[in-house]
């Protein structure tokens, strides 16, 4: 069934993008109209108000809704690249463009041997679900270089580690990518071309690191799990409001600071819980790291960023379905039902913002249910996927490690074959060590007497990688 339908996706793929992105485009250019609050204003006065700050070679020290790392300059100066459209029309048509090229990274890693075209269709599902909002923030193109650098971990570790550095200093999330990825290279790769890039910032223009401070002073946002607390203590006396604070609308007023606090400390405990699985996942008795284990270590680790932040704006979604789509570009990969699980998440997060978001504000019934369901599929979505995550390939116990082991051409080798045998003559693309290639020779010449009648005592069909330190007698014939 998988094989018929990878066959039929490159034709279907197409068709339904294009179909709903045509309806995207539709709703921010306004030909039609979406319910609720208009979406596209963060675009045509905010973006564009720091757009010609920024052309005057600095940041916008002034205004505090600006909290995002030097290079989103880059995103907010993009509609430059169109200067015959005018600047909200031009910065819509890249974000469709950016989409598109997402599309294809996803369509071209689900190609081959282990590999699944359903993780092109999340990304083609899951994006429109989030309505007009997904094209009128500058997050898909954020997440379009945290795609690309999962995709690249496998083969270019050094390319992955920079392009996670261009992400974060983005926004910030995307240098949770290097969570799962193997060895040292993309880190160091991350940490030479993120320093570069932060002084290149610090040094050209001023106030490159203002957003510090401006994150520092918010609140409990509305539609955060945090804010929970408060949607329902408003209905029994709590004598705090909502504002609009920092560019969002946010709870103020007795123990706010204490639910922010302890949204920070559970922050701390889930990347703290990261390390643990990092280290214990690196250990040289633990099995090498999956194909998958960087996409999946990501999706778990941007999905307790967004539980425990006190902020979940609409466009975290965006982040999740992206990460989420790469995950399921491999067959052998554990997130099935916590991507399925952020995918249902998705259409609730529409429906809270911007269809019914003076319900959430307001703290009505409806508007807390509606919260409630969508913050409790992404907590239910970030225990199941960090229950797999621990039990994924990165570790085993000693029991699995004495299983027999497959080789190339489908023989087994017995289960007291040392560990330094089993490995296949090439890994990865990678040469043999040369002593097991030594080896794998020497047994080559000994094959030479089964002309004689003489083959292995353990099979009659020899594997040509199999160990060499096998018994040998006269066949029965």
């Amino acid at each position: 069934m998988e094989t018929r339908d990878a066959g039929r996706s490159p034709l279907w793929l197409p068709t339904v993008w294009g179909a709903t992105r045509l309806v995207l485009l539709l709703f921010v250019l306004k030909v039609l109209a979406f319910p609720g609050p208009d979406v596209t204003s963060d675009v045509s006065v905010i973006y564009r108000g720091w757009s010609d700050v920024l052309r005057t070679g600095t940041f916008p020290l002034t205004d505090v809704t600006w909290q995002y790392p030097p290079a989103a300059a880059l995103a907010i100066l993009s509609p430059g690249l169109l200067p015959f459209l005018e600047y909200a029309t031009a910065f819509f048509v890249l974000a469709c463009a950016t989409d598109a090229a997402v599309l294809a990274l996803l369509w071209r890693a689900g190609r081959g041997t282990g590999r699944s075209p359903r993780g092109a269709w999340v990304w083609v599902v899951g994006v429109p679900l989030l309505g007009p909002t997904v094209y009128a923030r500058y997050d898909v193109m954020v997440t379009a270089v945290a795609v690309a650098a999962l995709l690249a971990a496998g083969r270019h570790p050094r390319v992955a580690g920079a392009l996670a550095a261009l992400g974060a200093l983005l926004k910030v999330w995307p240098a949770l990518v290097l969570v799962g990825m193997r060895g040292w290279r993309p880190w160091i790769a991350a940490a030479v071309s993120g320093a570069g890039l932060a002084v290149l910032f610090a040094v050209s223009m001023p106030g490159a690191f203002a957003f510090l401070t401006f994150q520092r002073e918010r609140g409990v946002e509305v539609e955060s799990v945090g804010s929970l607390v408060f949607h329902v203590a408003r209905h029994f006396g709590w004598e705090g409001g909502v504002l609009l604070n920092y560019g969002s609308m946010e709870f103020l007023g007795p123990h706010v600071d204490t639910v922010g606090t302890v949204s920070l400390g559970l922050s701390a405990v889930g990347f703290g819980w990261l390390l643990l699985w990092r280290l214990r996942a690196s250990r040289p008795a633990a099995p090498r790291f999956a194909a998958h284990t960087a996409a999946d270590a990501a999706f778990v680790a941007v999905l307790l960023f967004t539980v425990t932040s006190r902020v979940i704006s609409p466009q975290y979604l965006v982040w999740l379905v992206g990460l989420g789509a790469v995950c399921r570009c491999f067959r052998a990969s554990r997130m099935r039902l916590p991507v399925a699980l952020a995918l249902a998440a998705t259409p609730l997060t529409a429906l809270e913002f911007p269809l019914l978001f003076a319900d959430v504000v307001a703290s009505t019934p409806l508007g807390i249910t509606l919260l409630a369901v969508r913050n409790g599929l992404l907590v239910a979505a970030t225990l199941l996927g960090a229950r797999a995550l621990w039990r994924g390939p990165a570790h085993h116990g000693p029991a699995a490690r004495t299983e027999p082991v497959e080789h190339p051409d489908r023989t087994t080798a017995p289960a007291d074959t040392p560990a330094a045998l089993r490995e296949p003559l090439r890994h990865h693309g990678r040469r043999a060590p040369a002593a097991q290639a030594s080896r794998v020779r020497r047994y080559s010449r000994q094959r030479a007497v089964k002309s004689s009648g003489v083959v292995p005592r353990t099979s009659r069909r020899a594997s040509s990688t199999a160990p060499a330190r096998l018994s040998w007698a006269p066949t029965e014939r």
